[in-house]
């Protein structure tokens, strides 16, 4: 499973509410390719988005096991949720059936899960939050992740989740100027709930950000979350 100069090549996808990303990474999760994008199908059922990721991965170039980060619960390649893509994803065995399309060896993970992978330093307690078209969220103790930690959908404030409030739709619907202070709150929030050592932001909507960021946060450009996918492979 090498290629000519002895390295395993990993095709990296992230599954977005609003697109789907794939590139090439070395076995050091180098960029091999450059990204490429195609919106995200809807309705996004399975079938749609499997085909979507087959089109990235054939102008992709040669690869040897593909790494999948998802917007929602996953156990063992199995989605359990997906609250912005489709229902039909609930119980989808998506490691085995793409592993079937694409003929080779698939892991698939939370979307925020896999950011985190490729943002995080490994010491202490690591939070990172994706804002897109939901809130992903993840942590970390000393390099190791907590799984599916599904904070977005966790009560925030004005009886409103974390995602109601911070959402590309509220983004969208209240302004940047209004969004800005709802997250400023949250890092509050976040701050005192986990006490974490450093807070990564990223995310698609993450560029429009515009206030005053405490020492120990640091954005991490949106890449980041196929970056992670080589530590899918990492027994």
């Amino acid at each position: 499973m090498v290629d000519e100069n002895g390295s395993i090549r990993t095709l990296s996808v992230d599954i977005g509410g609003s697109g789907v990303k794939a590139m090439v990474l070395d076995i050091t999760g180098t960029p091999l390719t450059e990204r490429a994008r195609v919106d995200t199908p809807s309705p996004a059922r399975p079938e749609v988005v499997i085909n979507a990721i087959a089109v990235l991965a054939a102008a992709q170039g040669d690869f040897h096991r593909v790494s999948v980060g998802f917007p929602g619960v996953v156990r063992c390649g199995v989605t359990e949720t997906a609250v912005n893509l489709h229902s039909d994803w609930v119980g989808f065995d998506l490691a085995t059936v793409l592993s079937q399309r694409l003929n080779k060896p698939v892991r698939v993970i939370n979307d925020a899960d896999m950011q985190g992978l490729g943002a995080i330093a490994g010491k202490g307690v690591e939070l990172v939050v994706t804002l897109g078209t939901g809130f992903g969220s993840a942590l970390f103790v000393d390099g190791k992740l907590v799984p599916n930690m599904e904070m977005g959908h966790h009560q925030f404030r004005k009886k409103q989740t974390y995602e109601e409030q911070l959402g590309r739709a509220a983004l969208q619907k209240y302004g940047e100027k209004k969004w800005n202070r709802r997250l400023e709150k949250a890092i509050i929030s976040l701050q005192h709930l986990f006490n974490y050592d450093y807070l990564y932001i990223g995310g698609g909507e993450a560029v429009k950000i515009n206030l005053q960021l405490p020492l120990n946060v640091k954005l991490v450009p949106n890449v980041t979350g196929l970056l992670g996918g080589i530590a899918l492979w990492r027994d």
